[in-house]
């Protein structure tokens, strides 16, 4: 198998092409049945980049490949075949992006990552002690910008709704591309961080529902005195980060 290096290197060409064939079209107005008439170099693409992955993928029987002296041309076929053709070469690439991005752990990785910035930029960017969950939230929304993520695109807020019986849940924010929920807490005293445990057992089930990942966000202004004991046994469950940030 491929070092993770390498096949990121090949994520990285998968994501360009399939970004290429977005954009070819999207230019082009719907009135243009035309469009789509690139289908075959792309399909020639598509081939040599499967050939180089599939020696080091897991479950490569998976990717389909093109006989490519078999795909007409463009000049003998109709719009709606070109449509058709088009489409399952993209088809093919988000196939073979989920396999990379799932042998290299890429959303694993991106979570950590995510996980991580919070950790090290929370604090700092808070010049005022928080009363309220929300200026928190405010704050993170700041620093996910700041990031360059973009609302609507990578992240989005209070949005998601997950449903657990007969209730509806709403993580703060939700980075869907990563299947990704985070949930932001406040914690004032001894008797509230004891409710927000109860708070985020209850979240891992709901969230665990329409999410890979969890990262819950804890603010604590001085009432978690053993970060390590408030964690364990939450960070147990599969897919569940706890950040704890001190003021």
């Amino acid at each position: 198998m491929g070092n993770k290096q390498e096949l990121l290197e090949y994520l990285a060409f998968t994501n360009t092409l399939l970004d290429s064939m977005d954009t070819s079209i999207s230019r082009e107005p719907e009135s243009n049945v035309w469009k789509y008439s690139s289908y075959k170099n792309y399909a020639i693409k598509y081939n040599k980049l499967a050939n180089l992955i599939i020696p080091l993928v897991k479950s490569a029987e998976m990717l389909d490949l093109y006989n490519i002296g078999k795909i007409p041309s463009e000049f003998d076929t109709v719009a709606s075949q070109q449509k058709t053709l088009f489409y399952s070469v993209h088809a093919n690439l988000s196939i073979l992006k989920a396999m990379l991005e799932s042998q290299v752990g890429y959303k694993e990785d991106k979570v950590l990552q995510i996980r991580d910035f919070l950790q090290a930029s929370l604090r700092r960017a808070t010049f005022n002690k928080p009363e309220r969950e929300v200026q928190v939230q405010d704050t993170i929304e700041q620093l996910l910008i700041g990031k360059g993520l973009e609302k609507g695109v990578d992240y989005d807020r209070e949005v998601g709704r997950v449903k657990v019986s007969i209730k509806e849940v709403v993580p703060d924010f939700i980075l869907q591309k990563l299947s990704l929920a985070i949930e932001v807490k406040l914690s004032k005293t001894t008797t509230k961080s004891r409710t927000i445990v109860d708070e985020i057992n209850a979240d891992i089930l709901a969230y665990s529902k329409g999410y890979r990942s969890t990262l819950f966000v804890i603010y604590d202004l001085g009432s978690i005195r053993d970060e390590s004991e408030f964690k364990n046994d939450l960070e147990i469950h599969d897919g569940v980060s706890i950040v704890i940030v001190k003021h």
